[in-house]
């Protein structure tokens, strides 16, 4: 077997319940100024929050904050780093969910540079960054978007000429990723749900994609692995740690997996669906992945394309304890709308999308790395079934 591939760094890693009582010392090693990126309030009330930054004074850091709220937008971005930069700080912290580490990275990057992060972002500026930055500490609190180990911040404009465009750099990966956890248990289950279904989409399409390689098929059946057998229970008792261990952890596999395989046509819907009507990313994701790959798994028959078959029937036995069983693929697509269904994840008409605006959208959704292509009926399809 020739195997070839090319695989893209990835931050320090540290992994564990309660790790983060080693935040101050790991902030240390770059100084004793640090920058928290977080989200309006959640985790600073937290019962964590309260000790870490009592930690931190304890161990003679300074801290300033920053709360990001909803997806950063270049206007939050820029207004952060504008009035942060002359405090000059030694070392950024983004602690939260997927928005508060791509702010965190967004504006770690944007202190080292002059203009606007605008400038900077794919299909939008006409600048190449530098690749500088700060040192970056992404601590995530939610077990989804895998940001914590990627190279690029996703920047949001919303509204009719919104859009939803990557700062990217190979630079940008955060120079560690603390991944506890016990940071999760106190997450609603309305986000774990999301956030999970969100791991899930990027670990199948990371999987299925056409830029895949044995070393993300590995991990991303390792993820797949962990999250079908805990993403209900985490949903469902959300202090069970064993549960949000292996979301955690799937979550982070999610991350590595799509920073070097890419993605495929749900998160291509996710682009528009995010920044032309206000869509949560992990809400856009969930509720189109059931959808969007039975069309997938009827266009693969259409073409008997067997390789990426098998994959779907490999996928389908994680879940599957009978050594003999007819319609593999039939019970992984019944399997992902059934969670779905449980989750009760929200439709397109309960953010005001009508089949009037399929067009618009279907007009700015990508297939890069999906696996077969899917013509604009196909795509008007998926989106039908989740109206």
């Amino acid at each position: 077997m020739n195997i070839s591939f090319k695989f893209a760094t990835s931050p320090a890693i540290i992994f564990g319940a309660n790790k983060i009582k080693l935040l101050p010392e790991l902030v240390k090693q770059f100084g004793h100024r640090a920058l928290i990126v977080t989200g309006k309030s959640t985790f600073l009330k937290s019962f964590i929050a309260i000790e870490l930054f009592q930690d931190f004074e304890a161990h003679g850091i300074e801290t300033q904050i920053i709360r990001i709220e909803g997806e950063p937008s270049p206007e939050q971005i820029d207004r952060a780093v504008s009035t942060h930069r002359k405090w000059n700080p030694d070392v950024v912290v983004a602690i939260g969910g997927g928005s508060a580490m791509d702010a965190g990275k967004a504006i770690s990057a944007m202190l080292c540079e002059n203009n606007s992060v605008s400038s900077y972002l794919e299909d939008v500026g006409n600048e190449i960054p530098s690749g500088n930055k700060l040192p970056l500490i992404a601590i995530p609190t939610t077990a989804g978007t895998g940001s914590e180990a990627t190279k690029n911040a996703v920047i949001t404009k919303a509204g009719a000429d919104g859009f939803k465009k990557s700062l990217r750099h190979d630079n940008y990966v955060p120079n560690l990723a603390l991944v506890d956890p016990q940071l999760c248990v106190t997450c609603p289950p309305t986000v774990t749900a999301a956030s999970g279904m969100d791991a899930f989409t990027q670990l199948l399409e990371s999987y299925l994609s056409s830029n895949s390689n044995p070393m993300t098929d590995a991990l991303a059946l390792e993820g797949m692995s962990c999250l079908i057998r805990s993403i209900e229970k985490a949903v469902e008792q959300g202090n069970d740690l064993a549960a949000r261990s292996d979301m955690s952890y799937a979550a982070l596999l999610s991350g590595i997996t799509l920073a070097n395989a890419g993605l495929g046509v749900v998160h291509g819907f996710a682009q528009p669906l995010g920044s032309l009507y206000n869509l949560p990313h992990g809400v856009a994701c969930g509720t189109l992945m059931g959808a969007a790959n039975r069309i997938t798994v009827e266009k693969l028959k259409e073409d008997n394309n067997q390789q990426v078959l098998k994959k779907y029937e490999q996928v389908a036995q994680l879940f599957s304890s009978a050594e003999k069983q007819e319609n593999k693929i039939d019970d992984l697509l019944n399997y992902i709308d059934r969670l779905s269904a449980e989750f009760r994840l929200p439709k397109l008409a309960d953010f005001g999308i009508s089949a009037a605006d399929f067009p618009e959208i279907i007009a700015h959704t990508g297939l890069k790395n999906h696996p077969i292509n899917l013509n604009p009926e196909d795509l008007t399809w998926i989106l039908t079934q989740r109206l």
